[in-house]
């Protein structure tokens, strides 16, 4: 039993179905807000003196804070529009690669190492929330590198040249100020943990190419046709065959790993 598995037969109540989800609607939901509050982000953002004089909240909201930063325009809503369907496709991925408990404590990570980096480096970067984002991007690219985004809505580009750019961004940024590497390292824990090392390692498996909808065809496709499937770790008698499922006391069908005592 590895060390994960153990972790999830302790903890597996913190697992969260479709967290990414959730995080970009929050994000959606702030956007539209700003429309009417526009002072809205200065209130939510990470402030070191402000925390310490009483406002707690902004160590967690500053998170979703900057949600109006790309601008209430056509262009602003449908690039937030744009976001948030593809935070949704990279939640149903990582979920259906990794199962709920691993992708949430994929995600839980990120957060915690965020909150801890902007604590450290306060004010180094006001928009750190979207590097959750990132992370579930680096993610996806990692475990699936030949899937093809359409870049403009017309010209097909394989998810990893787009994460190679991204990172030679952020390499570029460390160049200008240090201390975005130990921020970026903090912000990004949970895919150097999950995925990054794992992938160098080469005790990542990778999943297969071709386009971003055809994946999670298969996908839901998979979920459809599956007979048996634990209430725990989400693994079907489809996504692997070699599992032998029980129904436990509580009338919820387990496989014999993860079956209550």
């Amino acid at each position: 039993m590895t060390l994960l598995d153990r972790l999830e037969k302790r903890f597996g109540w913190l697992a969260f179905p479709g967290l990414l989800r959730f995080y970009a609607i929050f994000h959606g939901i702030v956007y539209v807000l700003q429309w009417f509050r526009p002072d809205l982000g200065k209130l939510l953002e990470f402030d070191l003196g402000r925390i310490m004089a009483g406002e707690v909240w902004r160590a967690v909201t500053f998170l979703i804070a900057s949600s109006g930063s790309i601008g209430s325009g056509v262009f602003g809503v449908l690039a937030t529009l744009f976001f948030i369907m593809v935070a949704f496709m990279m939640s149903d991925a990582l979920e259906e690669a990794w199962g709920v408990f691993r992708t949430t404590l994929f995600h839980l990570t990120g957060f915690l190492g965020l909150i801890l980096a902007n604590f450290l480096f306060p004010s180094l970067m006001p928009e750190s929330g979207t590097l959750i984002y990132g992370a579930a991007f680096f993610a996806f690219a990692t475990l699936f590198p030949k899937i093809e985004f359409l870049l403009f809505f017309i010209l097909p580009v394989q998810v990893r040249f787009l994460a190679w750019l991204n990172a030679g961004i952020w390499v570029l940024a460390v160049m200008r100020d240090w201390r975005m590497l130990p921020f970026l390292l903090l912000g990004y824990a949970g895919y150097l943990l999950f995925a990054g090392i794992p992938a160098l390692r080469g005790k990542l498996k990778s999943g297969v190419g071709g386009s971003l909808q055809a994946i999670l065809r298969r996908a839901s496709t998979e979920k459809v046709a599956a007979f048996h499937a634990c209430a725990k770790c989400q693994r079907t008698d489809v996504s692997d065959p070699t599992l032998e499922f029980r129904v436990g006391a509580d009338g919820h069908e387990y496989c014999t790993e993860h079956l209550p005592k």
